[in-house]
């Protein structure tokens, strides 16, 4: 694939941010960003540092592409927890004179239970080995979650467990049985708690974004005509020169608001 068509997918969601997505709340257009425009940290390859490497044989110097490997995200990653894996396509070897074939690279995938402390809640979910570890790593699923920007996470799955998991601290209704508990955990996640206007927009796919915003619209009531802001702001300045006849300076007095202000004083020049 040619390194200009590597990055489509993000380019692709960069266009719709500006154009589709921009018209829904701040809160809304912060998430998708974060997940289909910002870069994922690499998986599946190891980035060389630097902007220059030498080849020990020859001593040339070039500079260093670290080019991303294209990957595909199947409709079944959004129903487990694949910690970043995903599945990669590309050609191999299967005989000393054969040619290339195109082979797809899928991850090894393990059903298990993971236990969220903050719903106290057992869950059942399709998982990698490297999500395990991560999990472990975090110290628990709802650290790793919480921790996690959302285009590493890519399943909604898991971005919906999330935003339950944001939901649950902003409102404070965790362990509703347990206050010592839940003050506990409020405490331990604290820096992660935000409004919860904000963590409502989390996790939505752009379809189901315009469709709470069309809901809240029509809870809200179609908007006032402009005619009748306008209005009243021409009335609100034609009290204020009726009032003060003054404030219409010299150099105005030939605009538009001018003449249409009855309580200005007009002379009339004689020849």
């Amino acid at each position: 694939m040619p390194r200009n068509l590597l990055n489509y997918q993000r380019a692709h969601a960069a266009w719709k941010l500006e154009t589709v997505v921009k018209h829904l709340p701040a809160a809304y257009q912060a998430f998708y960003k974060e997940w289909k425009v910002d870069q994922p940290k690499p998986v599946h390859y190891k980035p060389e540092p630097g902007r220059w490497k030498k080849n020990p044989t020859t001593g040339e110097i070039r500079p260093v592409e670290n080019v991303p490997i294209p990957l595909s995200y199947p409709r079944e990653l959004h129903q487990g927890l694949w910690g970043g894996e995903a599945v990669i396509k590309g050609y191999q070897h299967r005989g000393r004179n054969a040619s290339l074939i195109p082979h797809w690279w899928v991850p090894s995938l393990h059903r298990t239970v993971l236990y969220s402390e903050v719903l106290d809640r057992w869950m059942e979910l399709v998982v990698t080995q490297r999500a395990v570890q991560l999990v472990h790593d975090h110290h628990g699923l709802d650290m790793y979650l919480l921790k996690t920007r959302a285009c590493d996470i890519v399943s909604l799955l898991g971005l919906r467990i999330k935003r339950e998991i944001l939901l649950a601290l902003a409102r404070g209704s965790l362990w509703p049985d347990d206050p010592k508990r839940r003050e506990e955990l409020l405490k331990k996640y604290s820096e992660f708690i935000v409004p919860e206007e904000q963590v409502e927009w989390y996790g939505l796919t752009v379809g189901e974004a315009i469709k709470k915003l069309r809901v809240e619209q029509a809870a809200a009531g179609p908007p006032p005509p402009l005619k009748h802001q306008y209005r009243a702001e021409l009335v609100e300045k034609l009290k204020f020169l009726r009032d003060n006849p003054e404030a219409v300076s010299a150099p105005e007095s030939d605009s538009w608001l001018s003449k249409m202000n009855p309580f200005a004083s007009r002379t009339v020049e004689k020849t």
